[in-house]
């Protein structure tokens, strides 16, 4: 039957709780760390020359003009496999703030037995049970609430909760990294097809020379030494077009295993056609909005908040707890008034638990959650100065290479000039084949160091759009 607590005595039986609870001291444990606003570090000069522009969309790599870039990219989001893991690392974190979430609501559970035993002629079984076999029935219903008076349980579940808008940033950092990492292994496959097209033509024009100091030296107009000087160079270059073979071949592959698919996939990637028009700048907000676009950075605030619940559920395990339960059910011997009012059975049982003298346990508790706190707002510390670096450090690059594209311009300009004019005045008879090669290979020198240096752009573009988190807007406590 219900049992009945008089107010007085519920009063004292407070009132005791609430005076030993004091002993469970908490000692002077407290977070050391705090989180840097990014308004305080200085961006730099280079960030602050930049040219303002939007912060960039979703589809990035869009701008730099390749249809079939834009498939790859596609297909990796649809079946990469490290997407994948880190999707079912989401739902996984989901789950876990469901089981949070259950400590915080009622539970209601149900049972029924039926027993048949013999009892004992001399225990507590009265007659006619004792000495006799007989059926014990019993079905009840029980509910359980822990009142939660600190909070424990709900601080846990905003730490699950939290734990699961980490998994999600990272699952956007994993995907921000296989785009940039499939537009860096695009983009040297195109410089790969650069290079090959070079060697290719400096090994035409070497043949050709070659030809024509074969039918010279015939002619009495040019020594042994000058054919052979020639004939030397083509193994030198026929190796370096199968060199640069070789790297397409294992960019293909690559590429294939990033879209979770194999080589074989690989070989259908035909040549790349990037192009990428105008100057690449930088939103004028930066670096405050830097840390909603970042997936790393939106993933450690979030271990910070999550942290941070972890010590308030830390504190409350100090503090006394209430757990009720009550149930309701029948209970008889035999079968014929199991369902009769009279065998009905129901109770209330509240349970007090408080800590008094634990050897210290809820305080290295207290301590290893005020510690990951710590470790958590050092590691998002690090983790905005690192965003930071990589910002300006790509800023850099890039106003580096607009000096350099317009010196590798200048310098291209200039040996193929002095090819045209070497190659006319080896036809005039006027100087060797050895003259002519020696400025074909500048000039061939000079086309690579122009595809370098467009490369270059292009990787640059990629890594900027992946330091500025790669149009995704993150959420932030």
């Amino acid at each position: 039957m219900l049992r009945r607590f008089a107010p007085a005595t519920s009063a004292a039986t407070l009132g005791l709780v609430l005076v030993l609870a004091g002993c469970a001291d908490m000692g002077n444990i407290h977070p050391e760390s705090h989180t840097l606003p990014a308004n305080t570090l200085k961006p730099g000069s280079a960030i602050h020359a930049a040219k303002p522009m939007a912060w960039p969309t979703e589809a990035w790599w869009e701008a730099l003009g390749d249809a079939q870039l834009n498939r790859l990219v596609e297909a990796a989001i649809a079946d990469s496999p490290s997407l994948k893991v880190a999707q079912a690392r989401v739902r996984q974190a989901q789950a876990v703030a469901g089981i949070a979430k259950s400590a915080t609501l009622p539970r209601v559970d149900a049972s029924a037995s039926s027993d048949r035993q013999r009892f004992s002629a001399r225990g507590t079984a009265p007659p006619p049970l004792a000495d006799n076999w007989a059926w014990l029935n019993t079905a009840t219903v029980t509910g359980s609430y822990d009142l939660d008076l600190w909070g424990r349980d709900h601080d846990l579940l905003a730490a699950a909760l939290d734990d699961t808008q980490v998994a999600s940033a990272e699952a956007q950092a994993a995907r921000l990294a296989l785009e940039t990492n499939i537009a860096h292994s695009y983009i040297q496959l195109w410089y790969a097809y650069e290079l090959l097209d070079s060697v290719h033509d400096s090994l035409s024009q070497r043949e050709r020379i070659l030809d024509i100091t074969r039918r010279r030296h015939a002619a009495g107009l040019a020594s042994a030494i000058d054919v052979t000087t020639v004939e030397t160079t083509l193994p030198a270059g026929r190796r370096e077009a199968e060199q640069l073979e070789e790297t397409i071949a294992l960019l293909r592959n690559q590429l294939a295993a990033l879209i979770g698919k194999g080589p074989g996939d690989g070989e259908t990637i035909t040549r790349p056609k990037l192009t990428l028009h105008g100057d690449v700048g930088l939103p004028s907000t930066l670096p405050a909005e830097l840390i909603g676009r970042r997936p790393d950075l939106a993933a450690q605030r979030w271990r910070v908040e999550a942290a941070g619940h972890d010590i308030e559920a830390a504190k409350a395990a100090f503090y006394p707890n209430i757990n009720i339960v009550a149930f309701a059910g029948l209970q008889s011997f035999g079968f014929s008034k199991f369902l009769n009012a009279s065998s009905s059975v129901r109770g209330i049982t509240p349970a007090l638990s408080l800590p008094i003298f634990d050897g210290g346990r809820l305080r290295g508790q207290l301590g290893a959650q005020t510690s990951n706190y710590d470790a958590a707002v050092e590691q998002y510390n690090a983790t905005l100065i690192r965003a930071l670096l990589e910002v300006a450090n790509t800023v850099t690059q890039m106003q580096s290479n607009e000096t350099q594209r317009q010196l590798a311009d200048q310098a291209l300009a200039t040996a193929r000039n002095a090819h045209s004019l070497a190659d006319r005045s080896f036809r005039a008879g006027i100087t060797d084949s050895l003259t002519v090669l020696s400025a074909r290979l500048t000039l061939l020198n000079e086309e690579e160091q122009a595809a370098k240096v467009e490369m270059q752009r292009l990787d640059n573009y990629a890594s900027l759009m992946s330091a500025l988190g790669g149009g995704l807007k993150m959420s932030l406590p």
